[in-house]
């Protein structure tokens, strides 16, 4: 049985139904093959990314130059952990702010009007990341190569995003959009019964940008024009979420 804390009145949470989506649209698709080489295909992504930036706030990316392998991994990895035994896990439950790695159920426990059918490992990889051995050993490795390798296509991404704004293409890496990096591995267990409750309820990502790995089974959904849109997983893609802080910073007018 799922405990009271869990149940979710989807009413109470917005206007629109989850259930209410619309599958027969989807977010844009931007494919980075080319852009380092050939100036046309670079100009052809960034009016891509400004559109989509614009009119969606989503976009997935292809051709971001990490291997499947290495996403594949990640997903594999982060599986390792969350199915081990819960007191293998338990050792690394906080809910200290400061601590470099932290697994917790709901960060906003006490603030919310229901808890999410969530758990959480998180790192904390940039500017300063966690000391090898406070990594859990099951997905040490692939957690550092896999954070190596997102900064690199960010720092490609800001590049675009910047272009796309009219600015020079290191104005956002300048402004030091491109130095801090967190890593959340989120688990959704089965449930007993999933009509009570939400893995995650509705929200904004209150970061500059976020770069999301799904898994093949899905779930997300977007927003767009009063509907939720499936965000459909594509195998090697990755979902790239315009943060809250780079919607202030357009508002703001970032050409000044």
């Amino acid at each position: 049985m799922v405990s009271q804390m869990f149940y979710c009145e989807q009413s109470s949470m917005n206007d629109f139904s989850v259930n209410d989506s619309n599958s027969n649209v989807s977010i844009p698709t931007i494919d980075l093959t080319g852009i380092h080489d050939d100036l046309v295909l670079r100009d052809e992504a960034v009016r891509k990314v400004e559109n989509a930036c614009e009119k969606w706030g989503f976009f997935q990316v292809i051709n971001h130059g990490i291997s499947a392998h290495v996403l594949d991994e990640m997903i594999k990895g982060t599986c390792r952990f969350h199915q081990q035994d819960v007191m293998v896990r338990k050792e690394y439950y906080t809910r200290d702010p400061n601590k470099k790695v932290v697994y917790v159920s709901n960060y906003s426990l006490y603030h919310d009007p229901a808890a999410n059918w969530r758990d959480s490992l998180g790192f904390s990889m940039a500017p300063n990341p966690p000391k090898s051995e406070e990594f859990p050993e099951v997905c040490r490795d692939i957690v550092i190569e896999y954070s190596e390798k997102v900064m690199v296509f960010a720092s490609t991404l800001l590049e675009l995003l910047s272009e796309a704004l009219g600015l020079n293409r290191f104005h956002l890496k300048e402004m030091g959009c491109a130095e801090g990096l967190i890593v959340l591995c989120h688990y959704y267990p089965p449930c007993p019964e999933p009509e009570l409750t939400m893995g995650n309820t509705n929200h904004t990502d209150n970061d500059f940008i976020t770069i999301l790995l799904q898994d093949h089974i899905g779930g997300l959904q977007v927003l767009h024009d009063d509907q939720w849109i499936d965000v459909t997983p594509i195998n090697g893609a990755l979902v790239v979420n315009i943060g809250d802080l780079l919607q202030v910073n357009n508002r703001l007018d970032l050409r000044s």
